[in-house]
């Protein structure tokens, strides 16, 4: 079993207004260091394959297929490890 992460982010050079609300409204009470806030969406999925590769390929198919993301606007990055307990 694998956990694979989906992450959605805007690309660089796109406006990401709720990461732009989120430093204005929240971050920039608490402190002035942080100099940029970029939101998005993260999606975990838990998938029984045979390897790292595979189960990479299946969340990538499902992402493209399944338009979890706008490729002109958006940039995906996906994590794969391997649950040490098979998932449970």
């Amino acid at each position: 079993m694998y956990s694979v992460e989906v992450i959605v982010l805007n690309k660089e050079g796109i406006r990401d207004p709720e990461g732009e609300a989120i430093k204005k409204y929240m971050v920039d009470k608490v402190t002035d260091k942080v100099k940029e806030v970029r939101a998005g969406k993260y999606v975990l999925f838990k998938i029984d394959a045979g390897s790292e590769e595979e189960a990479m390929n299946i969340a990538k198919k499902v992402a493209d297929e399944k338009r979890l993301y706008n490729p002109i606007v958006h940039k995906v990055e996906i994590r794969v490890r391997k649950d040490e307990d098979g998932g449970h």
